[in-house]
Parts: C-alpha cells; structure tokens; sequence
C-alpha cells in the first residue's frame, strides 16, 4: 500500500521562507564544527576546537561585509552592521542593539562528528536514528506530536547536534546576510558577538561590554516558538571536598574513616523533593552532578538554583548543614564545602530598561507568532550581562532536547527566529524606541 506524503508545514511568514536555504546550509555546517567547553581547562577559550568555528564566523562575516570583523585573544568575535543612515528622520542617533550567541556546545554528551540529519516533512512516528539505538519517540517526547510536517534536523544518534547554541549563531547570520543584501530595511546600528564556552557558564567572563557599546541586546539561545525571557535562575556552584583516613582494610577496625562513604551519606542526605527532576516552574534544586572519590578523598559536585536569592541562600544553608552533620559522625575525616556564585537573575537588571522586551514582544508577534513570556530554568549569558550593565533577554531558536543525543531542532522554527532577528533590527527604528534608547537606562 502506498504511504500518503504528509504535506510540508508552511513557514511563518514569506520572509522566513526566504530565509530557510541560507539558514539550513549555515546550520549543518556549523553543527560538524566540533567546538566542545570543558570544565576542567583554564583560559578562554577552554578549548581550541571551539576557535574552529570562531574563525569561519570571521571570514564569513567579512564577507556578508560587516565592518569591523575581529576574533579576539580570549575568543571572541565581534563585528558591525551600521545603520544604512547615520540618524533618525528626527536627527536623533541611531541606537546601537546588540545580537549575541555562543559557539561552544555542552560536554554532558558526545559532541565529536557531528553528523546532521534532516527528516523533511516529519510524518508523526517514531524517527530511528542509524546510530547508538536512539528514538526520538512522540510519546516520550510531545514536542514531536505539534511538529507533523515540520523538517526536523538531527544528528545520527550518537552525538548531540549542536543546536544549543549554533541554531542561533546560525539564525543571527542568516539574518545579517539578509540585512546587508537589503539597504532598504530599516535597521540601527547592530553589533554582534559569538562567545565561548557559555555552556561551563563563562561566555561573559571576558565579554568587552564598553568596547561593544550597545544600549542593550539579545542573546537568541532560547527553544520554543515565540519565547521571550527576561528571568533566569539565579545560579551557584557548590563543591564538597571529603578527606578520609585511609588504612590497609585488614587493619581498618576503628581506624579508618571511608571518604568515599561519606560523599555517598552527604548525596543521599538530600531531599529528593529538591532536585531537578522532582521540581517545576519556578521551584528551585541542588543538583549532584558529579561524585568521585576513594577511600581517602572524595569529592561531590553540585549545581543551586532558584529564581529567589533567599530561597538560594537556603539551599546553600542546607547543604552545608548536611555536610557538618555528616562530619560530625566522622572524626578524623575533613569535610569542606565550597559554593561559588555563578550567574544572576537578570530580571531586576533588564526592569531598568523595558524597551529591550517591548522591541522583541513586536518583532515576535510581527512575525504571526504567539508570544510566549517565560522564566528559564538556568540561565544564558545574558544572565551575566545584564548584571554588567548589558540589558539582554533571550529569544528563541527552535532547538529541542538540547544536550543530549535526541536533540533536534525545527527549520520553520529556526526560519521563524532568523526572520524575528530581522524584526528586531526593524523595531528598533521606530521612534519611541530611538528615544527610550537616547534617553539610557539606569546603571546596573
């Protein structure tokens, strides 16, 4: 019997259309550059795959023509489009409005050769991946179920695909070269940046805020159609460090003190109602992501989270309770505990300056899509950047699954974002935003 085609999805609009060759080829190129973070490495960036990428940014930025292309010591790449007019019809200056996404991809999957997959015109079912047993199952996975007739991109199954964040990099491109094409689309000043090694939560460690001078900008790192996010987690790391009394296990009766047990005490301590997979919404966790150890040293890593400092400080508070009851049942062992902030809530940070929401809130309900305000269950460097005085929200990209073997991402959804990119850059001419963006924002 013959197997009716499912008829493709349409795009958004005629622009993302348009978009969508441009884009597809930008993103499976960029997918099969292997640009893995590491935790563990020092400097910037913190591996040298992830400068691969960097550089082909670089010479296709030139050549899309934007000015002032440059790939910097710490990694990062910067470059303009200007404004096709050197002001407003009123003579005000055009703002200048910034498009960030980072190159680097997560390390909690394997990310080496990449090979991405498109499934035109998905037809509902099951997609049986040709490597590493992978499914992506619609009962498992609901997404799938609204994506019938969608071109969904995978990798082959045993890797990641890279959409987290090179959907992005790849929509912000797409954008520009359309933007630079076309002179007679109003647009401001745009200033770009890739960065480094977000995924280890340092894409804005060494960010030249002064030196990108803009107003404020947009990371395009997000997932579903039509998000805009404004909230993240605030983010802290937490490190426990358990040095045991080792002994030969023949002699150890009342001698030795089992680092490694200790760590498992401490991880077991934990309520299971604060972690990851038992929260939702705006709950906040701890997250043990990584233990290892011997009898004579362990150690437990963690990750905090939650959208209210208190809340935070609590979940910090009670970590460290669990550790000084833990060590208090163990003379002879040392138990140090180790949090380290590691990004903000950017909410209050970008409150100083709404007309950053209201230019993306246009731009994305001019493209037909339904907008969708939601707070991120972690965090992007906006995070941070918003701290330093950057305005940032995120928008969306159209990945799914991200970080992981199953992840996929949507071409009308990517085409959706490239063409809301382009939006922004339009909104950012209208008059009311000039003026919010000659009149400043408060101080971080």
């Amino acid at each position: 019997m013959a197997v009716t085609p499912v008829p493709r999805a349409p795009f958004t609009s005629p622009l993302a259309e348009r978009l969508s060759p441009g884009l597809l080829d930008r993103f499976t190129r960029y997918v099969r550059v292997s640009t893995q973070s590491d935790r563990e490495a020092e400097g910037s960036p913190s591996t040298a795959r992830q400068l691969d990428l960097s550089r082909m940014l670089v010479g296709e930025l030139q050549e899309i023509g934007l000015s002032d292309v440059a790939l910097d010591d710490d990694g990062y790449v910067y470059a303009t489009l200007p404004a096709t007019t050197p002001a407003a019809p009123d003579g005000t200056p055009w703002p200048v409005v910034g498009l960030i996404a980072h190159v680097d991809t997560s390390p909690d999957a394997p990310g080496e050769g990449v090979e991405p997959l498109v499934h035109e015109s998905y037809d509902g079912g099951e997609i049986r991946l040709p490597k590493g047993g992978t499914v992506l199952d619609p009962a498992r996975m609901p997404e799938l179920t609204a994506r019938v007739g969608h071109d969904l991109v995978t990798s082959s199954g045993d890797t990641l695909l890279g959409a987290d964040d090179k959907a992005g990099v790849a929509e912000i491109v797409t954008a520009l070269a359309h933007l630079a094409a076309h002179p007679e689309l109003p647009r401001p000043t745009l200033r770009v940046c890739f960065t480094p090694d977000e995924e280890i939560g340092r894409g804005a460690h060494r960010f030249d805020v002064e030196g990108f001078g803009a107003v404020c900008a947009y990371t395009v790192d997000g997932s579903e159609p039509g998000e805009l996010q404004d909230e993240t987690f605030t983010a802290a790391g937490a490190l426990v460090s358990i040095d045991g009394h080792d002994v030969h296990p023949g002699f150890a009766t009342g001698k030795l003190v089992n680092a490694a047990r200790l760590a498992a005490r401490i991880v077991a301590a934990l309520p299971p109602e604060l972690t990851p997979e038992a929260t939702s919404g705006r709950q906040g966790f701890i997250h043990v992501f990584e233990t290892s150890g011997t009898a004579a040293h362990a150690e437990v890593h963690a990750i905090i989270r939650d959208f209210d400092d208190d809340l935070l400080a609590g979940h910090a508070d009670l970590l460290r309770s669990i550790v000084a009851e833990v060590a208090a049942d163990a003379p002879g062992a040392e138990l140090r505990v180790t949090i380290e902030p590691q990004y903000p809530n950017m909410r209050e940070h970008i409150a100083r300056f709404p007309a950053v929401v209201t230019a993306a809130e246009r731009a994305i309900e001019g493209e037909g899509l339904t907008l969708v305000r939601t707070a991120i269950r972690g965090g992007t460097d906006g995070s941070q950047l918003s701290a330093m005085g950057l305005p940032t929200p995120n928008v969306f990209t159209g990945g799914h699954e991200y970080h992981s073997v199953r992840e996929w991402a949507s071409l009308q959804e990517m085409s959706a974002a490239a063409a809301t990119v382009v939006r922004i850059a339009e909104a950012w001419t209208a008059p009311d935003l000039v003026a919010a963006a000659a009149a400043g924002h408060l101080p971080a």
